[in-house]
């Protein structure tokens, strides 16, 4: 058996494991929430967003559903309210920062903050062996900027609780800075950016400002990038980087006020965003962040997973 055949092998049974654990209810030890808990899911009108929406609500919290689109947010929530859910929609787009604030604003008066942040808006403009730069502006805006944007307006509205406050960013293995594939081959680069103690964001806005310059005067190919989904794999390396930034940052509050972010890899999924080409189901895309989002005794920092496994970044 090769190595390709092994690792399909080695993925079929921890999806398998997964599913599993999938249908194993929570315990009463275990739900510290109630429906009073309040959770807001950034790009949640389809796909993994709209599958951590539905899982969360089905868990008895309160879900506010976000996206850009008005129509297609307003059409999203209709289904799960169908079903008995507690889940409402206010328009959020994270790349604009009267959006991000009019939003802030209106959670502050309805539900004076929130408990969970899941920050899961990104676009992707590539598909199968494709590998154009031509939206990288708009890849690194949303998927990198949207997210910061978007924490940063929202953090001082997170509630204080014995548990923490949870933030979870959706990401990608495709950003890795240590992966065997498709990693960054600038090793000064890498060093510096997987040094948790100088990490921040001017390295960060640097590191991207160069890659767009490089996008820009066309050199971008031959500069050490990787080389799988260029644009959308350094928007999740920012990501990735900007994870354990904050929670180097947040690790600081006292207890009662804690803020515990990590961010996860859904895998490769079957929707709009992958052409609907993965291998994993939404329901399996989208259960490592639920079960990160609903941790009961929460102790991860900063951290990066998978299949509900800590994998390295």
């Amino acid at each position: 058996m090769g190595n390709k055949e092994k690792a399909k092998e080695r993925r079929e049974k921890r999806l398998q494991e997964i599913r599993l654990q999938m249908t194993i209810p929570y315990s009463d030890n275990q739900r510290w929430w109630s429906k009073e808990t309040v959770a807001v899911v950034t790009g949640g009108n389809r796909g993994i967003g709209f599958e951590i929406c539905r899982q969360l609500a089905v868990h008895g919290l309160t879900v506010i559903l976000t996206s850009r689109d008005s129509s297609a947010g307003i059409e999203s929530i209709q289904s799960l309210q169908e079903g008995g859910l507690s889940v409402v929609y206010h328009q959020l787009d994270v790349t604009d920062h009267s959006s991000i604030n009019q939003f802030v604003q209106w959670l502050r008066e309805n539900y004076g903050g929130l408990d969970i942040l899941v920050n899961n808006a990104g676009v992707n403009f590539n598909l199968g062996s494709d590998n154009s730069v031509e939206n990288a502006h708009k890849v690194v805006e949303t998927n990198y900027y949207g997210t910061k944007h978007t924490i940063e307006a929202i953090i001082p509205l997170m509630k204080p609780s014995l548990v923490g406050a949870r933030i979870v960013n959706v990401s990608s293995r495709l950003g890795r800075l240590n992966g065997r594939r498709n990693r960054i081959s600038n090793v000064a680069l890498r060093e510096e950016l997987n040094d948790v103690e100088s990490l921040s964001d001017e390295l960060i806005d640097r590191t991207l400002s160069t890659f767009l310059q490089q996008v820009e005067d066309g050199t971008w190919a031959t500069s050490g990038w990787p080389q799988v989904y260029t644009d959308y794999s350094v928007s999740k390396l920012a990501v990735n980087a900007y994870t354990r930034l904050m929670a180097r940052k947040l690790s600081e509050r006292p207890e009662g006020q804690k803020i515990y972010i990590n961010c996860y890899c859904p895998g490769w999924v079957k929707t709009a965003l992958t052409g609907y080409a993965g291998n994993n189901t939404v329901e399996e895309g989208a259960d490592t962040g639920v079960w990160l989002a609903l941790l009961s005794v929460q102790t991860f920092m900063g951290k990066f997973f998978a299949e509900r496994r800590e994998i390295n970044f």
